[in-house]
C-alpha cells in the first residue's frame, strides 16, 4: 500500500498560552498519521514555552529575544524560519489561538490527490466568536482586482510551491500587510488560487492578534490597503501584467497621503 504524503503542519505563537493547548492538541489528533508539527515561538514572556515541551511530538524553535519589525513581517519571519526546516509535501498554516477539526489534513490531502494541478486551498473558517461570521458577497473571478480570501490558518499549500511564495515573503517591505494576504495575492495572480466550502479551521477573532490594530477604515487599516496595492503592483510589473488603477486605488492614495 502507497505510503501518504508526509505534511508540515507550521505554527507561529507569541504570547498565546492560553489557546495553545487546544492548539496542538488538535494537531496532534489528527486523523492523518504521516505529519510533523513545527512551532515557532517569538520568546513568549507569558510560560507559552513550559507549555510547549509538554508536547513531545512539536519541533520548536525559539527566537533568543523578541523581534521587533512589525507584526505581519515577524510572522512571515517565523514562518520561513520553520519551512526551511520541514520536511513536508503539503504545507499547513496554522496559528497559535486557532484549531483544526480533527479530519482537516485527511479532508486537505484527499483535494490535493484528486486534482494534481491543485497548488494552494483555503478551507472556510468556523468563526468562534458567533455574532461575526465570514461572508463573500460576490464569489471571486478574473474580473476582481484581489481575492477575497480567509485567515492564515486556513491555508494549505503545496511545498514546490511555498518555494515560490518564499520570495515573496521574505522582505521587510510592506510592514501592515499580513502573510495571509501576501499568499492570497500572489496564488491569485498566479490563478492558483482556491477555496471550499467545507469547515475544517476553527478561527479565533483574538482581540490582541495581529490583525486587531487593522479595524475598518482605521488610518492602518488604510495604510495597509495601500501596502497591498503597492504589492500586487510589484508582483504584476514583473509578470508582465496590466495593473489597473481604479477610483478605490486613487481614494485609497489620496487618505493615506493625508494621515
Amino acid at each position: 500500500m502507497k505510503r501518504k504524503p508526509l505534511v508540515s503542519i507550521l505554527i507561529t505563537n507569541y504570547n498565546k498560552k492560553k489557546y495553545l493547548n487546544r492548539c496542538l492538541s488538535s494537531c496532534e489528533k489528527q486523523t492523518y498519521a504521516n505529519k510533523e508539527i513545527l512551532l515557532h515561538d517569538d520568546h513568549s514572556n507569558d510560560g507559552s514555552l513550559e507549555l510547549i515541551k509538554k508536547y513531545k511530538n512539536v519541533k520548536l524553535v525559539v527566537n533568543k529575544k523578541k523581534r521587533n519589525i512589525s507584526n505581519p513581517i515577524n510572522q512571515a519571519k517565523a514562518i520561513l524560519r520553520i519551512f526551511k526546516l520541514c520536511k513536508g509535501k503539503i504545507i499547513f498554516l496554522l496559528d497559535a489561538d486557532d484549531y483544526f477539526k480533527k479530519s482537516k489534513l485527511d479532508k486537505i490531502v484527499k483535494k490535493f490527490k484528486s486534482n494534481s494541478k491543485l497548488n494552494f486551498i483555503q478551507d472556510t473558517p468556523i468563526f468562534l466568536n458567533k455574532k461575526k461570521e465570514y461572508k463573500f458577497k460576490n464569489k471571486n473571478s478574473k474580473n476582481t482586482i484581489w481575492p477575497r480570501f480567509y485567515p492564515t490558518s486556513t491555508i494549505a499549500i503545496k511545498r514546490n510551491f511555498f518555494l515560490e511564495i518564499q520570495k515573496i515573503l521574505n522582505t521587510n517591505k510592506f510592514p501592515n500587510l499580513e502573510i495571509d494576504a501576501r499568499i492570497c495575492i500572489y496564488a491569485f495572480i498566479k490563478k492558483k488560487f482556491n477555496i471550499t466550502k467545507k469547515k475544517y479551521t476553527f478561527y479565533s477573532d483574538d482581540n490582541l492578534g495581529i490583525s486587531s490594530k487593522y479595524k475598518k477604515f482605521s488610518v492602518g487599516w488604510w495604510k495597509k490597503r495601500k501596502e497591498a496595492y503597492q504589492f500586487m503592483f510589484n508582483i504584476m510589473k514583473k509578470k508582465k501584467i496590466n495593473f489597473k488603477k481604479g477610483l478605490d486605488y486613487y481614494i485609497t492614495n489620496f487618505l493615506v497621503d493625508l494621515f
